[in-house]
């Protein structure tokens, strides 16, 4: 049974808790999940940020090496000073700043097929933002096998996409995206931090939703953008019977 919500809790998240519809019991219910985020750059460190600081739980974060002066335009969970440091340590560093209340697990791997089911463990979301989609793959492949749910988000330049797997009721990335393309060098396309942290705060929202049972997510339909026109449409995707991950 979910319990009430503490005070200072109550006090901490009033502000969501007055959305129409946004209840102590969803707020609980965030606060008693887990999320894997495959990739802590401009998309999954701002979806990051925002899932602690609407009070979820604890989140797993993966994501190899060091921080970079290149990284430094979208990836705002980083600071100056850690450059040559480990990106995931900066990460969970931050994320206690911001919310001392969620635990944070961290892992400075990739995304493989050696180690996701380790990364997955627990959890009730993935969230898929890992510049390769080798390392999307992987995850997208876990989720079907373990029944995880997983928000899927990519972007290059001023556009993007995102979507919502739901295990056995809509397409995976696989059903999508069967071959090696869209296929793209891992940094070597353009990003405009504002573009990807505006995609890492929907990825935050989906899973919110997905979570707590609030709101409408994504189901079937992919979201697409471009802010360069600043034009937004959603597309109706279909699963694929014989897709040979969750056919």
């Amino acid at each position: 049974m979910i319990g009430a919500v503490a005070e200072m809790d109550r006090e901490r998240y009033k502000r969501q808790l007055m959305l129409e519809g946004f209840t102590e019991r969803h707020q609980q219910k965030l606060k008693r999940s887990a999320a894997l985020i495959a990739g802590i750059g401009g998309l999954g460190g701002t979806a990051a940020i925002y899932l602690a600081a609407a009070g979820i739980g604890k989140m797993v974060l993966a994501h190899y090496g060091n921080l970079t002066l290149s990284n430094m335009n979208r990836q705002i969970l980083m600071k100056y000073d850690r450059i040559g440091k480990s990106r995931v340590a900066q990460a969970k560093k931050s994320i206690e700043e911001i919310n001392p209340d969620v635990e944070v697990d961290i892992y400075d791997e990739r995304t493989s097929d050696g180690n996701v089911d380790k990364l997955i463990e627990g959890v009730q979301i993935a969230l898929s933002a890992r510049p390769n989609f080798k390392e999307r793959r992987a995850l997208n492949n876990a989720c079907v096998k373990k029944g995880v749910p997983m928000v899927e988000a990519a972007m290059n330049g001023m556009e993007g996409y995102i979507f919502n797997f739901i295990p056995e009721v809509t397409p995976c990335l696989n059903c999508l995206y069967p071959d090696d393309n869209p296929e793209w060098e891992e940094l070597g396309f353009p990003v405009l931090g504002a573009v990807s942290g505006m995609l890492g705060c929907l990825m935050a929202v989906e899973a919110i939703k997905l979570l707590t049972g609030f709101g409408k997510p994504l189901m079937s339909q992919m979201l697409v953008f471009n802010t360069a026109a600043m034009e937004f449409k959603k597309l109706n995707i279909r699963k694929d019977d014989n897709c040979e991950v969750c056919g």
